[in-house]
């Protein structure tokens, strides 16, 4: 086959037929254990960062305006109040997200939980699904968004396309869809609705915006199986056709089969985890410097210069040159340089104050010492930092943050210990310890009663 044909076959490949055979058909028994510990690992974190994130001024507006009837189905985690399905996702979807401290996956170019926790465990709650039945719609609905975010590789990304949104969308469609046992046709269909929501831009970075991306994602991927399942119709190659999704937002789409590679892990395993609650592509830098001041026993004023070697792609998403408020210091690399260096604590939410933003030894230190370098030879999740002492010295460290765990209890540890940091402080630390013993056993509970009572 020609060059020309081969790319004529991949262009027409019925991208949104397969994913919604593929989503339909998945039984559990197809899926490996080490999926269902992994998505474990992702829940726990996601009603960490949701709890703690459940009382951020953007999640207050959300709820004031969302917040349903003591009689609605379903829960709105960390705020003892109920909503509508949608509602719901939508205000969890978004509070999850308000810390910037969820996790990550490489295949879709963002975070894949906060959009389809929200969705899997609102639907959960309403269909009174067991829990191994909301593991296997978060894990379908993790590959799907995943899967299609890879296709679309990093060009749309560069576009200004948050990814969490529009790759969120449909994974959360995917997710819905699977919790309502829809059939490939009606599947289809609700993914076709899902390309018609799919949005979220990387302009509003650094606002309440952003972690709106991850609740409409969870929200419309609910409407779009919901209206599915009614018998809604929409363009069942919505994806791949003419003005479809890839030809509009995605230019360097390559189609293929969801899991054309039978072997390979499932996306819900590489998921990534953060423990720096600022942008995940800053962290390979702070843990370059984490590792530099442990070594070297090295301060912010013994720095002369500091050098942060990161891809170019990074400056348009985590390069904010001058934050003036806490969660514009998230998305400034520069900044945050300043205060690993100064020893304060990336992991703390409290690091994350307009007052650090605004303070002026920071300010003059971001200024006058920091310089970053865009090299294209660094891989997209990894990072290096040079530093100049003023007694000569040079050091230089890298750091990998794009590689997932292989020790799994010992992940399980560290996410434990920053849930409860997060969650501890708000619920108090009876309702954490039951919500950690909810979900390590979630494969065995016959719905999500006690969970959600505890997250309540």
């Amino acid at each position: 086959m020609s060059i020309a044909r081969q790319h004529d076959a991949e262009q027409h490949f019925p991208v949104t037929a397969d994913f919604a055979a593929w989503i339909a058909g998945l039984r559990e028994s197809d899926i490996p254990e080490t999926a269902f510990v992994r998505a474990r690992h992702a829940l726990l974190d996601w009603f960490g960062v949701t709890i703690a994130g459940a009382r951020e001024p953007l999640v207050e507006m959300m709820a004031a305006e969302y917040a349903g009837e003591p009689g609605d189905p379903c829960t709105l985690v960390g705020r003892g109040a109920r909503a509508r399905p949608h509602d719901a996702a939508l205000v969890n979807g978004t509070a999850s997200h308000a810390l910037d401290y969820d996790d990550v996956n490489r295949r879709l170019h963002g975070h894949p939980t906060v959009c389809m926790a929200p969705a899997a465990l609102a639907l959960g709650e309403l269909l009174k699904s067991s829990g191994r039945e909301v593991l296997v719609g978060f894990i379908a609905g993790t590959e799907a968004g995943c899967n299609l975010g890879e296709m679309s590789d990093e060009a749309h990304y560069e576009a200004g396309f948050h990814a969490t949104g529009t790759m969120g969308t449909f994974g959360a469609a995917a997710s819905a869809a699977k919790m309502m046992r829809l059939d490939a046709g009606a599947t289809a269909n609700a993914l076709g609705i899902a390309a018609s929501q799919a949005a979220g831009l990387k302009a509003n970075f650094g606002t309440m915006t952003k972690p709106l991306h991850a609740g409409k994602a969870a929200m419309n991927g609910i409407i779009a199986a919901r209206l599915a399942a009614r018998g809604f119709t929409a363009n069942t190659a919505a994806i791949e056709a003419p003005q479809g999704f890839a030809a509009t937002q995605a230019p360097d789409f390559t189609a293929g089969p969801i899991r054309g590679d039978a072997n390979r892990a499932y996306a819900v395993e590489e998921i990534l985890f953060k423990y720096h609650a600022a942008c995940y592509l800053t962290h390979s830098c702070l843990e370059a410097i984490g590792e530099l001041r442990e070594k070297h026993a090295i301060a912010l004023d013994n720095v002369k210069t500091v050098r942060l070697h990161i891809r170019p792609t990074h400056f348009s998403v985590c390069c904010i040159p001058a934050p003036k408020t806490g969660l514009e210091i998230k998305f400034s690399i520069a900044h945050l340089a300043v205060l690993a260096l100064d020893g304060v604590d990336t992991a703390a939410l409290e690091s994350y104050s307009d007052a650090n933003a605004n303070d002026p030894r920071y300010i003059a230190a971001r200024e006058q010492k920091v310089q970053i370098d865009g090299r294209s030879d660094i891989d997209r999740l990894a990072g290096a930092v040079t530093l100049e002492l003023g007694d000569g010295r040079t050091l230089t460290a890298q750091g990998d943050v794009g590689r997932p765990a292989v020790d799994q209890d010992a992940q399980w540890q560290k996410l434990s210990a920053k849930f409860h940091a997060l969650t501890a402080p708000v619920i108090g630390p009876e309702r954490a310890r039951a919500i950690e013993d909810q979900i390590a056993r979630l494969d065995g509970t016959a719905d999500l009663g006690a969970l959600m009572q505890a997250a309540h």
